[in-house]
């Protein structure tokens, strides 16, 4: 049995796992040093980057390799500015994984911050260190980390949202109709045998179209897959709303093209 300190290589000689780069970002400081003090005790982890603002966290993982950023909700910047940390990594470094460390008690919290890319919402009032090393490890190895509460919430909410569209970045849909009809029944909380009797198919077909689904997708598990489907529904729309704001503000300005100019007959263009 191998231990789990070390992978074998190429040849089957042990080498030593890497090391989890971790960014912290947290309104108090000190607070910040000492979870970064425990976490480089563990020879596993190793904390590249302390943040206090928004913009600290961004420029942390702009000059660092960063694989996981732990964000405060509240930074120097104001109560819930970490919100806007989570959001900019998504866009600008999808390779980091994030989670949110919320001390509020506010149950709505929890899923914006999976909406704002979070793949794991962490309370430390609530639990011990132990739990926060154990998050850090499954959220590096692609997991989704919250507690049962948590989660039953995430699923709540996201039942209520719109039809999911999953798309890639060029826009060009990722699943077929009929996949995206079984991961909308799977959001709003249905077991495979509901999903079945939705959609007049057989228990077995639906599991084949999850299978087929969590391969294109590259997930494993059924909450991941409802918070990649969200995710990138909401991104999606997102980018509809940009579009239609921009050809509104074309649409407004006149035609440079094809007006002349009154006084001397001549053509303008810009």
């Amino acid at each position: 049995m191998i231990d789990a300190a070390f992978l074998m290589d190429m040849e089957g000689m042990p080498n030593k796992r890497r090391v989890v780069s971790i960014l912290i970002a947290t309104a108090d400081t000190m607070a910040g040093e000492l979870l970064a003090a425990a976490l480089n005790r563990r020879r596993s982890f190793q904390v590249v980057a302390i943040a206090t603002t928004a913009q600290e966290a961004v420029e942390a993982a702009k000059s660092a390799n960063l694989n996981i950023a732990l964000v405060s909700a509240a930074l120097m910047d104001g109560p819930l500015s970490g919100f806007s940390v989570l959001r900019q990594l998504q866009e600008g470094f999808p390779d980091v994984n994030s989670v949110m460390l919320l001390n509020c008690p506010e149950s709505n919290l929890a899923v914006d911050a999976f909406r704002a890319g979070a793949r794991g919402v962490f309370r430390p009032s609530q639990s011990a260190f132990k739990s926060l090393c154990r998050c850090v490890d499954r959220v590096h190895a692609g997991q989704i980390w919250a507690d049962s509460k948590e989660l039953s919430n995430v699923m709540e909410a996201f039942s209520r949202l719109a039809p999911m569209k999953v798309v890639n970045s060029d826009g060009l849909r990722l699943l077929t109709k009929r996949e995206e009809d079984v991961v909308r029944l799977l959001a709003e909380g249905m077991q495979n045998r509901e999903i079945a009797s939705q959609l007049g198919l057989s228990e077995h077909t639906v599991k084949n179209y999850l299978f087929h689904i969590f391969d294109k997708l590259g997930v494993s598990s059924r909450v991941e897959l409802v918070l990649y489907a969200v995710s990138s529904t909401r991104r999606a729309q997102n980018e509809d709303v940009q579009r239609a704001q921009i050809e509104d503000v074309q649409n407004d300005e006149p035609d440079t093209e094809t007006l002349g100019d009154t006084a001397t007959g001549e053509l303008r263009v810009s």
